[in-house]
């Protein structure tokens, strides 16, 4: 029997990236700096970092978020929505930065234009949290007289998350000013139940209780805000909101 050859030696492939990769992976890189320095509060480096991915890649979608969440934290609202809505643009498919603009619009007083980017948001495909998005469509519309596509919007969003605490809340209040107040009751119920309380829901739930003539449950919910948010403002029973 002859002798077994040997195993052939293997060719020496060079594997290298290519400039295009190279480049991305350089912004995600600073991209992961600029948010450790977000989070640890250093905001200025936070910018910096994330203008420097920007930089490399001026078209970069978690850039331009990035960027915006930092702007905001700094007290520049009129230039973080700019970048939202730069990143909405870039990226008219992708529901997350539709959500973004359209949360940033709401907060900072053009709640009806916000909801043309939250109906985008609920459209895209893929997008992971169409409730979300419904949900603050919901909100937003509540916020701008729209209770009929308010009612809409938030419906939706509770079919699609039952327990989603924006659409709890934002019901209760519409049924309230409706004066629906035992349907307002067990929203409110269920938001609380949801989600952590907030002084907001609460002053809410007192209200709900004072029309409905149970002042000592109105009461309660009035105690829990005193104990749980001391520096709340305008505490009695019942409030002076609503219709």
């Amino acid at each position: 029997m002859g002798q077994l050859a040997g195993q052939e030696e293997l060719p020496d492939y060079s594997v290298k990236d290519s400039p295009e990769v190279k480049r991305r992976q350089g912004v995600q890189t600073i991209l992961a700096r600029s948010l450790q320095r977000l989070r640890a509060g250093e905001l200025d480096a936070a910018e910096k970092e994330a203008r420097s991915a920007l930089k490399l890649e001026p078209d970069s979608v978690d850039a331009l978020t990035l960027l915006a969440v930092i702007e905001d934290r700094q007290g520049r609202g009129e230039k973080a929505g700019e970048s939202y809505r730069r990143a909405a643009e870039l990226a008219p498919g992708e529901g997350a930065t539709q959500n973004n603009y359209g949360t940033w619009l709401c907060a900072n007083g053009f709640a009806a234009e916000s909801l043309v980017w939250f109906d985008r948001a609920v459209a895209a495909p893929g997008y992971a949290t169409p409730a979300l998005a419904a949900a603050n469509a919901g909100s937003c519309a509540l916020k701008s007289g729209q209770t009929e596509r308010a009612e809409r919007d938030l419906r939706q969003a509770l079919v699609l998350e039952p327990a989603n605490a924006t659409a709890l809340e934002a019901m209760a209040e519409l049924e309230f000013r409706q004066q629906q107040y035992m349907s307002a009751r067990a929203f409110v119920e269920r938001r609380l139940a949801a989600a952590p309380a907030s002084a907001g829901v609460l002053k809410l739930a007192s209200q709900i209780e004072d029309r409905l003539g149970d002042k000592a449950a109105a009461s309660r919910y009035v105690q829990r805000i005193r104990a749980e948010f001391p520096d709340a403002q305008d505490v009695t029973t019942g409030g002076n909101a609503g219709p």
